[in-house]
C-alpha cells in the first residue's frame, strides 16, 4: 500500500528527496506522514499532511525538510536539503487512519 524511494548515500550539507508512492485506493483519503528510525531508537515523527494539503514539520528539523503532496499521481514528497551525519536513518511513510507502514528507505549521510 506504501513504498518508499529515494534514499541512498550523500554528503553533510547535500540534499534528498524521498518519494512515497501511495496505492490509489488510499491516497486520496488518508494524510500520510514521514518518520525516521535508527537500530535501537524508537521511530521519529518528521512531517504530516493531511488530506487537504496542510502540513507539520518536527521543530527540531529547523525548516530543512519539506513535506509536499502530488494527489493526481499518488505521491507524497519529503525533500531534505542541508543534510546533517544525524539525519541517517532509515525512512518510513505512514498512513495513521490505516495503520499502514511503508518498508522503508536508507538514508545515508556521511562524507
Amino acid at each position: 500500500q506504501l513504498a518508499e524511494s529515494g534514499g541512498g548515500l550523500v554528503q553533510p550539507g547535500g540534499s534528498l528527496r524521498l518519494s512515497c508512492t501511495i496505492a490509489a485506493d488510499i491516497s486520496r483519503r488518508n494524510p500520510i506522514a514521514w518518520y525516521r528510525q535508527n537500530p535501537g531508537k524508537p521511530r521519529e515523527w518528521v512531517a504530516s499532511i493531511t488530506r487537504n494539503g496542510d502540513i507539520n514539520h518536527a521543530d527540531s528539523l529547523q525548516g530543512r525538510f519539506t513535506i509536499s503532496r502530488d494527489a493526481d499521481r499518488n505521491l507524497v514528497y519529503l525533500q531534505m536539503k542541508n543534510l546533517k551525519p544525524e539525519d541517517t536513518a532509515v525512512y518510513y511513510c505512514h498512513a495513521p487512519l490505516i495503520n499502514a507502514w511503508g518498508q522503508g528507505t536508507q538514508v545515508t549521510v556521511s562524507s
